[in-house]
């Protein structure tokens, strides 16, 4: 009040000199500076003018600091006469439960709602004080269809909250990536509360103050380019860490940083019947090896077992060439049969190893799932192969207690081979059962035909000798006169035939 007192007392015709008698009391009360600081009176006008708090208007931007953290908002210390309050409903901006992120002693921006409550303190907001530019800064990512980063804030029953800038906007939940119902009841949105996602602004509309965004829009355009990069860096015959995003009954999916790239169902394991679901789980980490990989179709084929071909070497160590073993027959092509010898390890049976003749294909002669000796005729350990021979190996194998029909295929197998495989064992049972009923039917069949034919054959040599008998027996002149006779009778039909055609 003093300060207030004596500027209403200056005034034109005032005595310069009584100003400067005031100067020291003035100092001793109100600053420390000299006195002989303030050589003119606008000098000491400036210096009392800057002792009083000046008055705050609504949608004033300060800065203040953080004096308290209560339940329910934070008190700030603005310089003003009184403390300035924000509402924890004022601070989404800060994120989820904005009270854990500030603590007394913290600077912050903040706009003046309120100058005055009826509290007698000043209403603050931090959102609002980010708000104005938020909304400048969300138009120009929508504009240039930036994508960012924002916290979640909260949910809903439709979609996630999030508060970018200070502004509050709204991510649908089919904008969500991988949000489905829980079937236990629970609502999966809430588990998303205080992360980060990548995000794009979709709808921007200031007057109807709306925000809408897409982490599954920001996901696509940012794996796109990250897959670009990726096709560029990559090269094939390198290895690179994987984590599996996705299982499926021909493969798995692994993301290389960005990028997703096919391993399908035979680059799994060296043991070709191994099942995916049997092998890996969604989010493990992977070696793989990099087959190819496609610029046009933008499509990358990868490999697990080829990144441990160490594996390979130690299934392999077992055998050697010439070796007759039993194997599976887990799959046919047209140009063979693949082959799962005991360990397990995958070999190939080319069409023409099959069986002595030539045959169309390979299923004239072996089933998938047939148990057959096979014969190692080659170790490619460069391109980790096997070269497999059920046709080199089948007189070796008749000898350990292999049957076969006269088609080539297995009848029965021997003790040794049935305890390696005892599943298959027990299912082929009836297989072979079959065959070898079908076989008896054969043979039955080809009897019966070989009877009919030489009871055939010895009818026609009786009729043929019955007739001889019959006939009364002709001297060699009488003999070539009926022959003359004859040959006479044939020219006659011809001749008159071609009379017509001479007149």
């Amino acid at each position: 009040m003093y300060h207030r007192d004596l500027r209403l007392g200056f005034g034109r015709g005032v005595d310069p000199s009584s100003i400067r008698r005031l100067v020291p009391t003035l100092t001793n009360q109100t600053t420390t500076a000299p006195a002989e600081e303030f050589d003119s009176m606008e000098a000491l006008l400036a210096s009392v003018e800057a002792q009083e708090p000046r008055q705050l208007r609504r949608g004033e931007v300060v800065e203040g600091t953080v004096m308290g953290v209560e339940r329910d908002g934070i008190l700030v210390d603005i310089g003003f006469k009184s403390e300035g309050v924000v509402p924890a409903g004022e601070m989404h901006s800060l994120g989820a439960d904005p009270l854990t992120k500030v603590k007394p002693g913290d600077k912050v921006l903040v706009y003046v709602s309120n100058p005055e409550t009826s509290e007698g303190q000043v209403g603050l907001s931090i959102d609002r004080a980010r708000g104005e530019q938020g909304w400048r800064t969300l138009q120009e990512r929508f504009e240039n269809g930036d994508i960012f980063e924002a916290e979640i804030t909260g949910y809903n029953k439709g979609g996630l909250l999030a508060n970018v800038e200070g502004v509050n906007a709204f991510i649908p939940m089919s904008q969500v990536v991988g949000a489905k119902p829980g079937t236990d009841g629970t609502n999966p949105l809430s588990a998303q509360v205080g992360r980060e996602l990548r995000l794009k602004v979709i709808e921007i509309n200031r007057r109807r103050n709306r925000v809408i965004l897409s982490e599954r829009a920001a996901l696509q355009e940012w794996r796109a380019e990250q897959k670009d990069r990726l096709l560029d860096e990559l090269h094939e015959g390198e290895i690179r860490l994987g984590r599996i995003t996705s299982i499926r009954n021909f493969g798995v999916f692994v993301d290389l940083g960005g990028a997703d790239g096919l391993v399908h169902l035979s680059e799994l394991s060296w043991d070709r019947n191994a099942q995916p679901e049997d092998l890996f789980k969604v989010g493990d980490e992977v070696n793989v090896f990099v087959m190819r990989i496609d610029q046009d179709t933008k499509k990358i084929a990868l490999s697990i077992r080829r990144a441990a071909p160490e594996q390979w070497e130690q299934l392999i160590t077992r055998y050697q060439v010439g070796d007759v073993v039993p194997g599976v027959i887990t799959k046919l092509v047209a140009f063979g049969a693949f082959a799962r010898l005991p360990g397990p390890v995958e070999g190939l049976v080319h069409v023409s190893e099959l069986v002595d003749r030539r045959i169309g294909h390979p299923e004239e002669v072996v089933e998938e799932g047939d148990v057959v000796p096979l014969k190692i005729v080659r170790i490619e350990h460069d391109r980790h192969r096997l070269g497999l021979s059920l046709r080199e190996a089948r007189t070796e194998a008749m000898i350990r207690g292999w049957q076969f029909d006269q088609d080539g295929r297995v009848t029965e197998m021997p003790e040794d081979a049935a305890k390696l495989f005892p599943d298959e064992a027990i299912s082929l049972a009836p297989r072979f059962e079959a065959r070898k009923e079908r076989a008896a039917e054969e043979s039955r069949k080809a009897a019966a035909a070989a009877t009919a034919r030489q009871e055939s054959r010895a009818d026609d040599q009786q009729a043929r000798a019955a007739m001889r008998d019959d006939q009364p027996v002709l001297t060699a002149m009488q003999a070539a006169m009926q022959q003359a006779q004859a040959d006479l009778a044939q020219q006659q039909p011809d001749a008159a035939a071609e009379t017509p055609a001479d007149q």
